[in-house]
């Protein structure tokens, strides 16, 4: 992540987000900009959220891609999570236009960009979304998805799958999802395995 712009106040953010062609997260009066994703990026995010929404068009769910703008209130990070699921109303930040506040479960594609971000800062942040039941880490390398599950003490459980033919569990949903599913169509780099 590159800082864009500082000393930005959240209503510069939200008429900057409107303006611009590329999604930044903003925190503490700072907007960086994020990353553009690569095609295996893409195709795992969109196979997320194509087999959470089958999966959960009958229940009070709703499935977003990466267009979804979300805020940690209690940090005030805005960000935009690959997949977020949201269960219920949705509830919206006071202060940016169309950013929610109670996501329950988040994935976040890893890339060499925003790795080491996504497991040290970015989950920081996201573990203190009260609403916030799971984290999903997917690398788009190999097969390899990794699960933080909010346990009722507030710690949080890591559940990892490595195999396609594995099934990663979703507690707070309640359903599984085969990382055949999640990884169809992806073509590994062998290269990219061995960095």
């Amino acid at each position: 992540m590159s800082t864009v712009l500082k000393g930005v106040t959240l209503a510069e953010y939200e008429a900057h987000e409107r303006a611009s062609e590329i999604k930044s997260e903003y925190y503490r009066g700072e907007i960086f900009a994020m990353a553009g994703g690569s095609a295996n990026h893409g195709l795992i995010a969109a196979n997320i959220v194509r087999e959470l929404g089958n999966a959960l068009k009958d229940r009070p769910c709703r499935v977003f891609n990466s267009d979804l703008r979300v805020k940690v209130e209690e940090t005030g990070l805005y960000t935009y999570p690959d997949v977020s699921v949201v269960c219920g109303p949705l509830q919206y930040d006071n202060d940016v236009s169309q950013t929610v506040t109670n996501p329950i479960l988040l994935v976040e594609v890893l890339s060499d960009a925003s790795e080491s971000y996504d497991r040290g800062t970015k989950a920081t942040h996201y573990r203190r979304i009260l609403s916030l039941q799971e984290f999903v880490l997917v690398s788009q390398k190999s097969s390899a998805v990794e699960t933080l599950v909010r346990q009722a003490a507030g710690a949080w459980l890591l559940r990892e799958a490595c195999r396609l033919e594995e099934h990663i569990r979703f507690q707070s949903l309640d359903l599984s999802l085969a990382l055949s599913e999640i990884y169809r169509g992806v073509t590994f780099d062998p290269d990219a395995i061995m960095r």
